[in-house]
């Protein structure tokens, strides 16, 4: 694939030069040349500027289709003839929702470029509505989110169970309560994830599911991750809602303390999401890869 097809390829999906450069390590006045020089061999302008932004022109819309169409003939290429030789080579954009990155998926991905060391990895993450807008965009080949809402043109695969749990620290008031019911839990100040927090909707759902009014909480605060969430219960007289999961060393080492919800429990499933249609080989082959790993 020609090198100024890839460049245009990598700012058509950052709409944007300087990202573009940054991503591919070269200067933003390197990027704007290839595209020139790309806008000339096929005669037509393939971005236009509004203010301070860039967009795909009708023409570099279309070309950015095929484009997209051909990278991924070659990234099949490769692929199958690496297979022949049981050497797998590609690369993979891996997009995970925060509990997912900071818990489980760094020693997955350690054990995945251990046994596919020529697949070239790429980890972000955010939150789970950011990580399905960075795979819609095309930013990301799949993402491992924890949320229950499901886009049309996203298709997901469950492969890990989780449980949300009611969480206070060893010194907090609520330390000895064995358990927590719905009246108390509605008064107990509480701590929660933000917006946008996949962790927040699956609470928010299993509170409609119990006809529990969700609105009618005592969140003092929300926070923007659960490692905050975690250090903030550690002095504040009250309650958090978290992973299971990202609590393991805290209840080890006594700093934390689950309570048990005494009318309900929140389960949930961690998801594995990809876009509808084509997927990238690596894809494919680190899916297979997290359903048969250990955690």
């Amino acid at each position: 694939m020609d090198y100024r097809d890839k460049v245009f390829l990598t700012v058509a999906e950052n709409l944007s030069f300087s990202k573009a450069a940054t991503e591919l390590f070269i200067s933003q006045p390197a990027v704007t040349k290839h595209i020139k020089e790309l806008e000339n061999k096929l005669n037509t302008s393939l971005f236009e500027r509004k203010g301070n932004k860039i967009y795909l022109t009708r023409s570099g819309k279309l070309a950015y289709d095929h484009l997209r169409k051909i990278r991924q003939q070659y990234e099949e290429l490769d692929f199958e003839l690496a297979r022949i030789n049981n050497a797998y080579k590609g690369t993979l954009k891996i997009g995970a929702s925060s509990t997912i990155f900071q818990y489980l998926i760094p020693q997955a991905i350690a054990a995945f470029h251990k046994r596919y060391p020529q697949i070239e990895l790429f980890l972000f993450n955010g939150n789970s509505f950011e990580m399905e807008q960075k795979l819609l965009d095309n930013q990301l080949d799949i993402a491992m989110v924890e949320n229950y809402a499901s886009q049309s043109n996203i298709k997901y695969s469950n492969f890990l169970d989780d449980e949300i749990v009611a969480v206070t620290g060893t010194d907090s008031i609520y330390a000895k309560q064995k358990e927590i019911s719905t009246s108390e839990l509605l008064e107990t100040p509480i701590v929660l994830r933000e917006i946008g927090s996949g962790t927040l909707q699956v609470i928010q759902q299993a509170f409609t599911q119990h006809q529990i009014p969700f609105d009618k909480l005592n969140i003092l605060i929300h926070l923007g991750s659960t490692e905050a969430i975690k250090h903030f219960l550690t002095n504040f007289d009250g309650i958090g809602l978290i992973s299971k999961r990202a609590i393991e060393k805290e209840l080890r080492l006594k700093e934390l303390k689950t309570i048990p919800l005494n009318d309900f429990c929140i389960k949930r499933q961690f998801r594995i999401a990809s876009r509808q249609g084509h997927e990238n080989p690596s894809a494919q082959l680190f899916r297979e890869f997290l359903n048969h790993y250990n955690f």
